[in-house]
């Protein structure tokens, strides 16, 4: 399935029924008077999150959406039929975006949220609407208003707790995969993973953590360069990072501080997200060579962040790092709970 997690869409919902004029024309009834009925009113369109989307590859060809239209009056004072609402699917975590404008309508993070994206026209007045001691018989309707509508953007950010970042082949596939039942293509070279990939990972209490890959971020990242631009919006809505870092590069300081600049110049406070780093692939580090605790102790001078060394193909120093990032997660729950007591 392609990951497709951008979409520009056009919506317009139902226009209303018109009114009519008619009058009552039965047998012993000689002054029937007005019986126009009034239009239906216009189907609006409302979006509903689902949890078993994870893509807008629904709205990659399909870009118009329609709602129905209102039915006409009906003699008798018959109400005309209301058009039917399009009930359109998207994915937990989609923003909706006025194209026009840029302003944001709407964010379906939870399933089952519902948003009336376009209200239905409002249906006609028939001639009976009017009826009144001074116009015992009036000639003339309303027609029905037009439905709403709108140019959409649509813009799907993942929903995990937990984002995984660092520079390309730092080893963030192989480590969802050790994680997790998530399956991601894996070689040894640059730019593997092309899309996002999301795994969820076990605590102790039984409850799963859904991790995300972040794939891309290279310098420049936040300007467009490389991936990342496209996926950086994936780490938005995450709670913490686990910075990666390979253990094995000529310049892991630099390699820090490549992820960091990025993560600033994109802003939304990720730069303040709280963060996990690891120094991963240890198994191929010639320790006579390289000094792995030295390191750790410069990343975490720089970053106030505690530092792990890390093996993702052998799993060697997971249960700590792990540890680490329940009890991050906990202390988050716990502020917030405050937050929302207060």
């Amino acid at each position: 399935m392609q990951f497709i997690d951008q979409a520009k869409i056009e919506v317009e919902a139902g226009k209303g029924g018109d009114g009519i004029v008619a009058f009552r024309r039965e047998k012993y009834v000689p002054a029937g008077g007005p019986s126009g009925g009034n239009g239906g009113r216009g189907g609006s369109v409302i979006f509903i999150a689902v949890e078993n989307l994870q893509t807008l590859l629904d709205f990659r060809y399909n870009h118009i959406f329609k709602a129905d239209n209102g039915g006409r009056g009906g003699p008798n004072n018959c109400t005309g039929a209301s058009g039917k609402d399009l009930i359109i699917e998207i994915p937990c975590g989609t923003a909706i975006y006025d194209a026009e404008t840029g302003d944001l309508i709407g964010d379906l993070t939870k399933p089952n949220q519902r948003l009336i994206i376009a209200q239905g026209g409002k249906g006609g007045l028939g001639n009976q609407y009017f009826l009144s001691n001074r116009n015992r018989a009036p000639e003339y309707s309303l027609p029905g208003l037009p439905g709403e509508r709108k140019l959409l953007r649509l813009e799907l950010k993942l929903l995990a707790e937990v984002g995984i970042i660092g520079l390309p082949n730092a080893g963030k596939s192989t480590l969802i995969s050790s994680l997790s039942a998530a399956r991601p293509k894996i070689a040894d070279y640059p730019f593997t993973t092309l899309i996002p990939n999301l795994g969820v990972v076990r605590k102790p209490t039984g409850d799963g953590t859904v991790f995300a890959d972040i794939p891309g971020l290279i310098e420049g990242a936040a300007g467009g360069a490389g991936l990342g631009h496209d996926f950086l919006r994936h780490i938005e809505r995450t709670r913490v990072l686990l910075h990666l870092i390979d253990a094995t590069s000529d310049n892991v300081i630099g390699d820090y501080n490549t992820i960091q600049q990025e993560l600033a110049a994109y802003g939304r406070g990720l730069e303040q997200r709280m963060q996990i780093l690891a120094l991963n692939k240890i198994d191929a580090v010639d320790r006579e060579t390289v000094d792995l605790e030295a390191l750790a102790t410069q990343l975490n001078h720089l970053s106030h962040a505690r530092v792990f060394l890390i093996s993702a193909v052998t799993r060697n120093g997971l249960e700590p790092m792990l540890q680490e990032l329940w009890s991050v997660l906990d202390q988050i729950n716990a502020i917030e709970a405050a937050e929302v007591l207060i």
